[in-house]
């Protein structure tokens, strides 16, 4: 049997697209509407901009993480690859991609790519994220723009 690399989860959200971006691109927010209870804190001011921008988080173990902006598009698709501080990316991606059902609806697709991943500590972590988480994240990052 294949093991299962790439999981995702979609679903609309009852906003604009451009509202929920700005949740997804703000660092500092992802902490409250995280699937994976993972992410413990990231410092205001470092929305991101541009394929090639760097944001950092803290995890809820303490430790810092570099995440490298792969893919972007402004108001429609972020990705990234997070790495120790300093280190080279491990080969796991998370990507948003948003699509404008109209103008106050969004279907939201949240993927968790780990193809290029190798380490075998990490593939069991990776191993660990199941489309409920993902879909998860986007329940709760629904829950924060709906109620505005």
């Amino acid at each position: 049997m294949t093991e299962q690399r790439i999981v995702s989860a979609s679903r609309e959200i009852a906003a604009p697209a451009a509202q929920i971006f700005e949740l997804i691109t703000d660092p500092s927010a992802q902490p409250g509407w995280d699937g994976n209870d993972n992410l413990s804190h990231a410092d205001a001011g470092q929305r991101v901009h541009a394929v090639g921008d760097v944001f950092e988080m803290t995890n809820t173990s303490g430790r810092v993480r570099e995440n490298h902006v792969v893919e972007f598009e402004e108001g429609r698709l972020i990705a990234w690859m997070p790495s120790e501080p300093g280190q080279e990316r491990p080969g796991h991606k998370w990507r948003w991609e948003l699509e404008p059902v109209d103008e106050a609806t969004t279907r939201v697709t949240h993927t968790y790519d780990w193809t290029l991943l190798e380490e075998e500590r990490r593939v069991a972590i990776a191993q660990r994220t199941l489309p409920e988480n993902l879909q998860a994240s986007i329940d709760r990052l629904a829950a924060a723009v709906e109620q505005d």
